[in-house]
This record gives C-alpha cells, sequence and structure tokens, in this order.
C-alpha cells in the first residue's frame, strides 16, 4: 500500500506532539484526540529512560511538561509513569503510540530522535536508535515513518546502517541542522525537508526542491490561513501543526485536503 500520496493538491495534515494546542504535548490523549480529527500523521519526540524504555517526550527534562524534575534519562520507565504529563496523563512509551495507531489503515508517523551523539552520549544515541527500528519493524510500520533529527551525524547512521531503508526527515536552511562530525553532503539523501521559509525567497525553495528532489513540508510555526498560503506558493505537500482542527479546515475548505 502506497501511505504517501501527499501532494500541492492533497496536503497532508501531521499533529505536531499530538493535538497539543488543546491537550498536553506527546500524551495518548493528545494522539488520540488527532486521530478523531482525520489527521493524516503522528510527531512525537523519543528518548530513552535510566532502565532503557523508549518514551514519548521532547525535552531532555521533566520540568517543563510534568510534575516531576531531573533528566528524563536518570529516571526509570516506573519513575516516569508516576508523573502527571497534564490533565493526569502520562508519559507514553513508543509502544503504545504503536498499539494505538497499529489499526489506522492509513496513519502515518514522525518520529523525532532525540537522543543525540554527542558529548560523550554516542553509544547510548545509537543504542537507542537501534532499540526504536526494532519497534518499528516489530510493529510493521517501518514503510509508515519517516525518521527525523535535527543532527546530521544521527541521520548518517541511520542512513548508512540501513543502507537508505526508512525515509528521513531533515531541515531547511542548513543552519537549523547540527552538522558537526557529519560525513556525507548534508542533502545527498533525504525523503522530505520541513521548510523554515517565512524569510525566503519562494525561487531558493523551489531550487532546493528541484536539485534535490526532496519534498517540502511545513514546520509548526504554520497555523494560520496567511502562513498556510505562503506555503502553498512555495510547494507544500505536509503541513506539521500544534493545531491540527484548524489547519484541517483551512485546507479543506481549499480543496487541498482529500
Amino acid at each position: 500500500m502506497n501511505y504517501w500520496t501527499q501532494s500541492e493538491k492533497n496536503i497532508f495534515v501531521a499533529a505536531h506532539r499530538g493535538w497539543c494546542s488543546k491537550y498536553p504535548e506527546n500524551t495518548m490523549l493528545a494522539f488520540q484526540k488527532a486521530l478523531e480529527l482525520g489527521v493524516d500523521q503522528i510527531e512525537t519526540d523519543i528518548r530513552i529512560t535510566k532502565d532503557n524504555e523508549l518514551v514519548l517526550i521532547h525535552d531532555a527534562t521533566l520540568e517543563r511538561t510534568t510534575n516531576g524534575t531531573g533528566k528524563v534519562c536518570d529516571h526509570t520507565l516506573a519513575e516516569l509513569k508516576q508523573l502527571d504529563a497534564g490533565k493526569g496523563e502520562q508519559i507514553p512509551t513508543l509502544r503504545e503510540l504503536l498499539e494505538l495507531v497499529k489499526d489506522h489503515p492509513t496513519i502515518t508517523l514522525d518520529l523525532e530522535f532525540k537522543e543525540y551523539p554527542v558529548d560523550g552520549w554516542e553509544e547510548k544515541a545509537y543504542y537507542t536508535c537501534d532499540k526504536i527500528l526494532e519497534t518499528v519493524e516489530e510493529y510493521q510500520f517501518a514503510e509508515r515513518c519517516v525518521i527525523n533529527s535535527f543532527n546530521q551525524k544521527l541521520n548518517e547512521y541511520v542512513f548508512t546502517k540501513y543502507n537508505g531503508k526508512y525515509k528521513q526527515h531533515l531541515f531547511f536552511p542548513e543552519r537549523y541542522m547540527q552538522m558537526e562530525g557529519s560525513q556525507l553532503p548534508l542533502y545527498s539523501f533525504g525523503y522530505c525537508a520541513c521548510v523554515f521559509g517565512k524569510e525566503l525567497p519562494i525561487e531558493e525553495i523551489k531550487r532546493f526542491h528541484t536539485n534535490t528532489g526532496i519534498r517540502i513540508w511545513g514546520p509548526a510555526s504554520l497555523k494560520n490561513e496567511n502562513s498556510i498560503d505562503q506555503a502553498i506558493n512555495f510547494g507544500v505537500e505536509l503541513i506539521t501543526c500544534n493545531n491540527p482542527d484548524e489547519v484541517l479546515a483551512i485546507l479543506r475548505k481549499k480543496n487541498l485536503h482529500k
């Protein structure tokens, strides 16, 4: 089955950390409510616990999104499950999300790898990466995922170790990427790139797409009709957003979401 039918005439909508403008980000409630809206994709962030479990949380620390303190990686899964991530929700695991979406026949996932191979964390970052992909394979979701990281060294690890098997999500312009330690030309591989285009000429974005073949996606800064119209002009095929209810309504009004 072809899960990737997005185009300039059928713009996909990805719920950034779930429906996070209304519900606590990266929680099962936010994911479930986004699915009920009819989004095409769920975007989430993955970190590893002290006991090597995969959890969905953006920050390296707990303070902003939970009632806990300290680093995620210094806590066991059992300890993290005792925390309130908002409205009584827990920090979910990757496995919980895959269980939720496995019966949604067309949903795709954008998995952002948050453990970077920097500052002595190389072994743990690569271990986390492999563990995530092992879990994705277990659920037969490889064809339905894009792998997302701002760290190019980690992107190259995925690309080379797995022989280009996975769709990979990059960022444009280059200044948004962490390039230290990378070996390959940045845009020599990649399926899609979130384009931060407010200050960029449309011609530059279109030239990037033409020269690389990398699909143009929109970041979570796209949230109202003006910004979406701008993205449509530079050829966006998917919009990642915090407010999928509003973005879906705008696109459907323009007959740009099937």
